[in-house]
């Protein structure tokens, strides 16, 4: 088995969002943008997934400083942008497992997020299409995150495109990000 774990979807991840969420949006009550969401795979009913959370917290760019310094108030270690421009990155205390991130409204990175999770809840065939691919890639035993993470690239640029949401040049930036 390789060290990717794609388990089946679980209500159980939504409910931990809230209660993760619960936490983040009292700690952001005076960040007057700051909205909690919860994207990637565990977000999307029925989905396969690695059993990591993933949330971004969305502000108005004037109101990241503010949104990370709540972000730490709660334990969360800030550990910068890590490669991608208007998003902020953080360790999170456990459990559950999860990635946060404070991500500038409007940016590629955001619009991604929201894009693949609202296209992958309403279109069941991309959905399983996609949750075939992370399970094969699972199943390889060599298997690595940076391969895996490519090796998901050409259908999550099909759940792109279905969702009409960019233009050529950004689907382009987002297939090379993601070592597509």
């Amino acid at each position: 088995m390789s060290g990717i774990e794609v388990v089946e979807w679980t209500p159980r991840w939504a409910e931990e969002f809230e209660a993760v969420a619960a936490v983040l949006r009292e700690a952001l009550a005076d960040v007057p943008t700051a909205v909690v969401e919860h994207v990637g795979s565990t977000s999307v009913p029925g989905l396969a997934a690695k059993p990591i959370l993933d949330i971004d917290v969305i502000v108005a760019a004037d109101d990241a400083s503010a949104a990370i310094s709540a972000l730490e108030s709660v334990g969360h270690e800030h550990r910068g942008d890590l490669g991608v421009r208007g998003r902020e990155a953080f360790h999170a205390p456990g459990p559950p497992r999860r990635n946060v991130y404070v991500c500038t409204a409007g940016t590629p990175n955001v619009r991604n997020h929201l894009a693949v999770r609202d296209v992958l809840r309403s279109h069941d065939d991309l959905r399983d299409a996609y949750a075939d691919v992370k399970r094969a890639l699972a199943d390889d035993p060599t298997m690595d995150i940076d391969t895996y993470l490519a090796g998901k690239s050409a259908v999550l640029q099909q759940v792109l495109e279905a969702s009409g949401e960019f233009s050529e040049a950004e689907l382009d930036a987002i297939r090379r990000l993601n070592g597509g």
